[in-house]
């Protein structure tokens, strides 16, 4: 039977029997007729019987084109499930928004195929430029997905779209990579798992394909699903190559139905498809993908648009890294250093800032896994075809190819961060500044990358200028040939280090020290232990103290200033288990120091403030003062104030007392130990007032 297109019946038979029927009327009339058809069966008018027929209108070039639908046949899916087409399409995925992403990745592997094909055959036809049109309809709330790519045959149709998990781009991807000239080649190829045009019934409750091949002489075709375990294919007429996808948005979808909205998402997963993608008319992803490229064609300006796009900051990147390579993971990666630390202006802590693709398609924002978390504040894009993914491509699978990944990411970041140091060590200290607490993080987080990590810290140093900073590397480069140990000094500021007892005998040895000013440091020096075969010692621990006695006899030294009057031995012992009797539960031991100082006396052998402070925090801030473990006082013997104590004992005991506690007071405000300075005012004065009476 001769095939009679349903327009121009429809207008036949409605001009022959209302010849006077308006342009409106005619239309309505023709939506019913056209509807009474739809119904599945034939109708009789005039004598002519109508064979069953579909007319959808198709939004080409060719406006007055359309395809016609034939008559077709009912599919159940291959093999699969009623169940397995629900899981797919309602609980795969963890955002529906990501059904955008798979249409589009679809789309973009045609465009590739149909490029490819034509490099190596001439044997295939394009009808159009290639590029992926999004056409949304409010109205009839349909959003439509087409692209201008290698399109399907009905073979095809069968195999891709009628067997839920059979990808046709990852069989595609095999056969590829089989051949060394197209190997490459398929390295551009998105689609692997077959179930991402699913996830269009997410929003979706019928689903319309319209499809034809490149390939000559091939047939166009229709083929629709409501989702719900079959699927109708037909042939179809005026189809151009290519893919068209028309979803019929579901009530609770309502939202992708907005132009903005939908722009959006495109930007977020496929901005960086390689083929134009415009949203009703509109070009959407307008910014290149610039990790695909060499580093010596990115300039300047490119760099700074690509980090204010993929960062949503408006500061320039302080340093930029394009790292690629092929072995032993496929890598190409864009990398970026801020200049301003959100997190010291009082946000919240910040998010990972790298975002991981698979052939420029998104499958993580601000990807946790991909790197290790003292490294949250690199901005950039890591693009890898190796991923292990997860059926949704939403999450990575756990396994040996993600930690390699984050192992070469994590030492490739930390290299080029010791370059930029290297290259121009004034502009690294201001990067320091800005981001040295997470360096300082990474040495108590990260043990696999520690020793390399501590390479980036920096400290002021007590034999430069203030604000000053060196790396180990060049504190151990400067340390005598004698010296066995690298020495710090965890100290609110500069001054107060300066003046410390602590660092008086260092000074007076020409030992440098690093001044450490932060409340990680601390940590970090014992997390760290050692550096380059030098142990860490902190200037007011013991084990200082018995280094600077070992100076000392070296070099054939007093303690202190031998023509001031010292105690005899006898009276030494006399005076420090005096002391120790009565200065209470907060000394463990009083003896005679070996330092070189002109301080009367110090505490050494204490629990670190810093450790302190954080009880304190986990015990809620609270206002009582955190009790003092036992610590060691050590005397200054040539000291006038510790002479005039021995001889005050035998003459007022309870005002010798007071000036031990006060001694003890200042020796702690001195390691900075004290919390409540304030406590010892009273007795204070009531020294003051013995010494004026």
């Amino acid at each position: 039977m001769r095939q009679i297109s349903l327009r121009s019946t429809c207008s036949r038979l409605l001009g022959a029997a209302a010849p006077a029927a308006s342009p409106v009327h005619a239309r309505q009339a023709a939506s019913r007729f056209s509807g009474s058809l739809l119904a599945g069966n034939a109708k009789r008018s005039n004598g002519l019987v109508l064979p069953l027929t579909r007319s959808v209108r198709f939004y080409t070039a060719e406006a007055d084109k359309e395809p016609a639908v034939q008559s077709g046949e009912k599919h159940e899916f291959k093999a699969e499930t009623k169940k397995l087409l629900h899981i797919v399409a309602h609980s795969l995925y963890s955002q529906r928004e990501v059904f955008v992403r798979e249409l589009i990745s679809n789309a973009s592997d045609a465009l590739e195929k149909l490029r490819q094909l034509q490099a190596t055959s001439a044997d295939v036809s394009s009808e159009k430029p290639l590029g992926i049109d999004i056409a949304i309809d409010a109205d009839s709330k349909t959003i439509t997905f087409q692209d201008t790519g290698i399109g399907m045959n009905a073979e095809e149709l069968k195999e891709n779209l009628g067997t839920i998990a059979r990808s046709g781009s990852k069989a595609y991807i095999e056969k590829m990579q089989s051949s060394d000239e197209t190997k490459d080649a398929a390295n551009t190829i998105v689609g692997q798992f077959g179930v991402g045009f699913y996830s269009a019934f997410m929003v979706g409750d019928k689903i319309t394909v319209y499809t034809r091949s490149a390939k000559p002489d091939s047939e166009g075709y229709c083929w629709d699903s409501d989702g719900l375990g079959s699927y109708t294919l037909s042939k179809a007429d005026n189809v151009p190559v290519g893919t068209k996808i028309t979803i019929s948005v579901k009530d609770d979808a309502k939202e992708f139905l907005d132009k903005d909205k939908l722009s959006e998402i495109i930007k977020k997963y496929s901005n960086f498809v390689g083929f134009p993608i415009s949203v009703n008319g509109e070009k959407v992803n307008t910014v290149e993908a610039l990790w695909t490229k060499s580093k010596n064609s990115i300039t300047e300006e490119e760099h700074k648009n690509f980090y204010r796009f993929i960062s949503h900051s408006w500061d320039d990147p302080m340093y930029n890294l394009v790292y690629q390579a092929d072995g032993p993971l496929s890598i190409r990666s864009i990398l970026y250093a801020p200049s301003k630390n959100p997190e010291e202006m009082g946000f919240e802590r910040t998010k990972p800032g790298v975002n991981l693709y698979s052939r420029k398609v998104l499958i993580m924002p601000n990807a946790e896994k991909l790197l290790p978390e003292w490294l949250r504040f690199i901005k950039g894009v890591v693009d890898s075809e190796d991923l292990p993914l997860n059926l949704s491509r939403e999450l990575l699978q756990n396994g040996p190819i993600i930690m390699r990944l984050k192992s070469i990411m994590a030492s490739r970041i930390i290299k080029w961060l010791q370059d930029e140091a290297n290259k121009d060590p004034v502009k690294y200290g201001k990067f320091f500044k800005e981001f040295g607490v997470y360096v300082k993080e990474g040495v108590c987080q990260d043990t696999d990358n520690q020793k390399s990590i501590a390479k980036l810290l920096r400290f002021e140093v007590s034999s430069k200028e203030s604000k000053e900073l060196v790396s180990l590397d060049e504190y151990v480069e400067a340390m005598p040939e004698k010296q066995e140990h690298i020495y710090f000094f965890c100290t609110p500021n500069r001054k107060v280090g300066i003046d410390s007892p602590y660092y008086e005998p260092f000074k007076k040895h020409n030992i440098d020290v690093l001044f450490l000013h932060h409340p990680l440091d601390e940590f970090v020096m014992g997390r760290l232990s050692e550096f380059n075969g030098k142990r860490l010692i902190s200037v007011d621990s013991k084990e200082a103290g018995e280094a600077l006695k070992k100076l000392s006899d070296e070099a054939g030294e007093e303690a202190a200033d031998s023509s001031k009057t010292v105690l005899t031995k006898e009276e030494t012992d006399e005076l420090t288990a005096w002391m120790r009797d009565n200065m209470g539960m907060q000394v463990k031991d009083v003896k005679v120091s070996d330092r070189y100082m002109t301080y009367p006396a110090i505490v050494v052998d204490f629990e670190s403030p810093a450790v302190r402070r954080m009880m304190k925090m986990m015990a809620g801030n609270t206002d009582e003062p955190m009790p003092l473990s036992p610590c060691t006082v050590e005397i200054n013997p040539r000291d006038p104030v510790i002479s005039g104590l021995f001889a005050l004992k035998g003459k007022d005991e309870e005002l010798a007392r007071k000036v031990a506690m006060q001694l003890l007071d200042n020796a702690l405000i001195a390691a900075g130990l004290l919390d409540n300075p304030q406590s010892m005012l009273k007795r204070l004065n009531e020294i003051l007032a013995a010494t004026v009476n």
